[in-house]
């Protein structure tokens, strides 16, 4: 699909490659950058993109790159690997690859094949279908114990969806060593808003306290046609002793 004038971005769905050819100066990278974190939500699992013939102007435009996978970094089975002769798109934390062989070999290689991933209505018997999922993988991944705060954590974060974006959603859930990575997408922009404990008089308005409590770490992704909203469960984070 095009995006700036001068950069064409290219996917090739099969193997998880997306290629970038022309010119990618500052004005492109907000497009490229949408593009990279849809076909991320969209497809479980690191993708490749393919920079090399792609010329980048100036080092903001490199930095596109590093910027996705720093975002990307606490997705579930998400990951971003670049293909670039030249070595320009090298950041921090950033996998690049010489040769595009090389760099699907690592796609190939990569250990993030472990994702539970479905489409949900947005009425209120989806948290429990949730629920089931979240259960279900826990048993699966070896990580049982954070089942109940998974539990606590995708209910608000799909009744969120049903309550205020109204609007089908995915929920994808998969193991980051003894963590739990979730995230649900909607197609709603409108972003959550948290500003720390309610009033104790305010009816509801306590799902993303519920989510703060039971998650080391969490936020919301804006993306061109929605957002996507995502946690990180600890097993050292106990509800009760977080403050």
């Amino acid at each position: 699909m095009p995006t700036d004038v001068r950069c064409l971005v290219e996917t090739d769905e099969p193997s998880g490659v997306l290629r970038l050819t022309g010119v990618l100066d500052p004005a492109g990278t907000a497009t490229v950058r949408d593009a990279l974190l849809v076909r991320l939500c969209d497809r479980p699992g690191p993708v490749v993109v393919d920079v090399s013939r792609l010329r980048m102007t100036d080092a903001a435009a490199r930095r596109v790159f590093a910027d996705v996978r720093h975002e990307i970094a606490d997705w579930p089975a998400a990951d971003l690997l670049v293909c670039d002769p030249s070595g320009a798109a090298a950041g921090e934390g950033l996998s690049v690859w010489p040769t595009l062989d090389e760099a699907t070999a690592a796609l190939a290689r990569s250990p993030m094949a472990a994702a539970i991933t479905t489409h949900l209505p947005p009425v209120v018997a989806a948290a429990r279908q949730a629920r089931a999922l979240v259960t279900e993988g826990c048993a699966r991944w070896g990580i049982g114990g954070l089942t109940e705060a998974g539990c606590i954590a995708v209910t608000e974060m799909v009744n969120n969806v049903v309550a205020h974006a109204r609007t089908p959603m995915t929920l994808r859930l998969a193991p980051g060593g003894s963590m739990l990575h979730m995230a649900v997408r909607d197609r709603s922009r409108r972003q959550p808003s948290y500003s720390g404990l309610a009033p104790t008089n305010l009816a509801g308005g306590r799902g993303l306290l519920l989510i703060d409590t039971v998650a080391r770490r969490w936020g919301s992704t804006a993306l061109p046609d929605g957002k996507l909203v995502w946690a990180v469960l600890h097993p050292d984070d106990e509800p009760a002793g977080r403050g």
